[in-house]
């Protein structure tokens, strides 16, 4: 009975409070002024410093040839074969570039996966991916995740690259949006840092010169 008395008169308060709206504390000082300071460094340098010691392998191409030669090696080195793309422009892409590669159809049982980017979060070495471009499964499922993005969607900070999203979807962000920073890991067990558990064991970025 107490139990039951002490529950209602819980929901009684909450109720009650939230029929008095409460304002949003410091509400007009989030877009004042940026909490990090830009360096000098091109975002360029930082995304590839920051990626990298996130255990990302990181490359820059020059233009969309080198970006098929570097692929080819790498595909060849791995001994890759079966590369999914889901991406009805990026396999277009790719597919004038005549890679030596079989577009795999099935997620579980390719090599690797390839995918473009909404943007390149230069500070945190972060790769912002969304539902609108290749789906929500492509970027963690694939036991290698392979990003080819642009310099141009190079951004600063994480505020930066959600104004662009903002920007190229009016209508509504897509249902889905994520920030991968180099491959999966955890320390759950023991504080011993595992990479690969929860996604990809490996985390590629092709930079490409706009």
């Amino acid at each position: 009975m107490k139990t039951t008395s002490a529950r209602n008169n819980i929901l009684k308060k909450i109720k009650q409070a939230l029929k008095t709206s409460v304002p949003v504390p410091f509400e007009n000082t989030a877009s004042r002024q940026a909490f990090f300071l830009k360096n000098d460094n091109d975002f360029e340098v930082q995304f590839a410093e920051n990626f990298s010691s996130l255990q990302g392998r990181f490359s820059f191409c020059s233009n969309d040839q080198e970006l098929a030669s570097q692929l080819q090696s790498l595909f060849n080195a791995r001994q890759w074969n079966k590369i999914f793309v889901n991406e009805t422009s990026l396999k277009a892409a790719l597919a004038q570039q005549n890679l030596h590669i079989t577009v795999e159809t099935d997620l579980t049982d390719c090599d690797a996966a390839i995918t473009s980017c909404e943007c390149l979060i230069a500070r945190t070495g972060s790769i912002a991916l969304s539902s609108a471009q290749s789906g929500r499964t492509t970027s963690v499922y694939a036991p290698v995740h392979i990003c080819v993005a642009y310099t141009d969607q190079l951004v600063y900070d994480l505020k930066d690259g959600l104004d662009l999203l903002k920007k190229k979807y009016p209508g509504g962000l897509p249902s889905s949006i994520t920030f991968a920073s180099g491959p999966s890991r955890t320390a759950d067990i023991e504080k011993t840092l595992v990479t690969g558990v929860h996604g990809p064991k490996e985390v590629f970025c092709f930079l490409v010169q706009a």
